[in-house]
């Protein structure tokens, strides 16, 4: 299952929500806060840049943003709301495409960094990150922490979310760390009465010590570690993390 099949014209048409879900002002507003703190007046590389989500209102914020993009359908959406002067976008996978020039800040939101099926592919993607930066330069991942608390001995899936129209479903290989999350939808102006149209989008699940390692592998120090946007403390109850890694040598910015 590639991940450029995965995110095609179909999903990227459904995947904008303006206003609701994860589009919603009080989930984007704390991450551009965030990122644009955290750029300290520099350039901003995304990657996995989807449909501009993140990337639009930091930009609009005057953060000068570039994208690494695998998906033409994303981009394509993305193309709706900025065209290229405004955003300019590589086309190509986030652990190897290059962007040109340097960057104070390179950011990753989402548990994107999850849609890299391989440990060697998430260190990759760390050391690309590594090399777009400028000496100082931070790396942002958001990410979630695996619930394999949720999973029942002997079996390998839970459900994650069961609301009207909609169920998911993460099943687990938990040799590998993989997980694929299945969506069922029910909408009978889609799929008809007794139909429902189902997704899937595979992942390979990281632990924080593990995605520190990643980090120290690629020169990087961790910075900073918060259970969201806003700066909420980080426990072992949490269920994810914004966690900020710096590379060596003379800060860029002083940050927050």
């Amino acid at each position: 299952m590639r991940q450029e099949d995965i995110w095609d014209a179909d999903t990227a048409a459904r995947y904008d929500t303006p206003g609701t879900g994860m589009f919603a002002p009080d989930v984007v507003g704390p991450a551009v806060d965030r990122l644009a703190a955290l750029a300290g007046g520099g350039r901003a590389l995304e990657f996995a840049i989807g449909t501009g989500r993140v990337a639009v209102p930091l930009a609009a914020r005057g953060v000068p943003v570039t994208g690494i993009e695998l998906s033409q359908a994303m981009l394509q959406r993305l193309r709706e709301k900025a065209d290229e002067a405004a955003i300019p976008v590589v086309v190509g996978d986030m652990a190897t495409a290059t962007a040109p020039g340097e960057y104070t800040l390179v950011y990753l939101v989402y548990n994107t960094i999850s849609n890299l099926l391989t440990q060697a592919e998430q260190v990759a993607c760390f050391r690309n990150a590594a090399r777009h930066l400028a000496p100082g330069g931070r790396f942002v991942i958001e990410l979630e922490v695996p619930d394999l608390r949720r999973l029942p001995p002997g079996q390998p899936a839970v459900v994650f979310a069961a609301e009207p129209g909609y169920l998911g479903v993460d099943t687990f290989d938990v040799l590998q760390q993989h997980l694929v999350s299945h969506h069922f939808t029910f909408d009978p102006l889609i799929t008809g009465d007794r139909q429902a149209r189902v997704g899937r989008s595979p992942h390979r699940y990281i632990w924080p010590a593990e995605l520190d390692l990643m980090g120290q592998l690629a020169g990087f120090d961790l910075e900073s570690r918060h259970a969201d946007w806003r700066g909420t403390e980080f426990t072992a109850d949490s269920p994810g993390h914004v966690s900020v890694y710096r590379t060596a040598g003379k800060p860029v910015s002083s940050g927050p």
